[in-house]
């Protein structure tokens, strides 16, 4: 395969009134930038989403997927239980010998959770059971010191190291005292941010007791605010194909799947802050996929000089504005896109060009996929 591949993701992306996510005090989270405050969603809100899409929008199999938890030592006495002839306390048992011996990982304050949450595949629990399934009931049957000179020399450590699922392969994991854990994440994700200035405004609301009559009480039951905004976000996310395919092993089609998952689940993700209370699930009104081999490159320099609404809208400002920068990029520090494949509607004004000469001819988001997924294989295929 070759050195390096990238595919950097341009999302503009624009949404009503809302509060998706918020800071300690229940604001939502915003930021300073060119000397103004913008909306801000943090990268961590819109990696938990793109997660939680790939089950419930992609329906991805559980298999292929990971969780991130606590409870490792319960869910894989559960799946021991469920795989052979032993009770629950036996399982747990067994479960617990397993995991202390080859990882040694801190207990937490709760005796059925570790002290930090572990990011694994459930495939990966299954690939640990499978070391001990046939014999299961010999080795429950042992004392506690027999069991762990049993289990000490079984490669448990060795299955969370390799066969990662798709999403700990794409997000990476850290685990600070057991480094031969780790895995370097494929995917950069920044922090989302509005392209103009904006303020925080309040909804006062009021609920009303729908048994009270009015001559009993007449004023509202409960009265509160909650706080909200509504902005234009330029959302940027990188994926190195390189990395990410050296985390799945070096299976260049399930890089490709991995790959187009991530593009997919990312551009139609949302974060789910407030969303009861705002309905604000939106799509986005661009996305532009830029396949490079030198470098990521975040184009929220287009929009150090807020966006201001005059007439045209502030999202086909933005969309004018991302387009500039990226054919400036090229034009000025020499970062020329191998491939650049767009979801977006032509400008109506006198930009048309502008657009067209940066993000190519427009298309659907399977078209679009389809063309950076092609130009992604072509370059596994060739040779180191």
């Amino acid at each position: 395969m070759t050195d390096r591949t990238y595919i950097d993701i341009h999302v503009l992306h624009s949404v009503p009134p809302s509060n998706l996510n918020r800071d300690d005090a229940g604001s939502p989270k915003q930021a300073v930038y060119g000397g103004v405050r913008r909306a801000r969603v943090s990268s961590q809100a819109w990696k938990r989403a793109t997660r939680v899409a790939f089950t419930d929008e992609l329906h991805l199999p559980a298999e292929k997927l990971g969780t991130r938890t606590k409870r490792i030592s319960s869910l894989l006495a559960r799946r021991i239980a469920a795989r052979t002839t032993l009770d629950d306390a036996a399982a747990a048992r067994l479960g617990t010998a397993l995991l202390a011996q080859d990882l040694n990982i801190k207990a937490g304050k709760k005796e059925t959770e570790t002290a930090y949450l572990l990011f694994f595949g459930i495939n990966q629990l299954d690939a640990i059971i499978d070391l001990v399934a046939e014999r299961a009931e010999e080795l429950a049957a042992l004392a506690d010191d027999a069991l762990t000179k049993a289990v000490a020399d079984l490669p448990v450590r060795e299955q969370l190291t390799s066969g990662h699922p798709i999403d700990v392969a794409l997000f990476g994991r850290m685990v600070a005292d057991i480094a031969s854990l780790n895995v370097d994440a494929a995917t950069q994700v920044a922090h989302a941010i509005s392209t103009h200035p904006v303020e925080i405004e309040f909804d006062y609301y009021t609920a009303v007791d729908d048994q009270k009559t009015a001559e009993e009480d007449a004023g509202a039951a409960m009265i509160g605010t909650v706080e909200f905004t509504s902005a234009t976000l330029y959302r940027f996310a990188t994926l190195g194909v390189h990395q990410l395919t050296d985390n799945l092993g070096g299976d260049t089609n399930a890089a490709l799947d991995a790959t187009r998952a991530f593009l997919t689940a990312f551009v139609r993700s949302m974060p789910t802050g407030h969303q009861n209370t705002f309905a604000h699930r939106t799509l986005p009104s661009l996305v532009s996929f830029v396949v490079r081999d030198d470098q990521p490159v975040n184009l929220v320099s287009a929009f150090e000089k807020p966006v201001r609404s005059r007439g045209t809208g502030i999202a086909e400002e933005s969309a004018r504005r991302l387009a500039k920068e990226l054919t400036r990029a090229a034009s000025s520090w020499g970062v020329t896109p191998l491939t650049v494949a767009s979801v977006y509607e032509p400008d109506s004004g006198q930009d048309t060009d502008t657009l067209t000469a940066a993000f190519g001819t427009p298309h659907n988001l399977d078209e679009a996929i389809a063309c950076v997924l092609q130009t992604v294989r072509d370059r596994l295929q060739e040779p180191a």
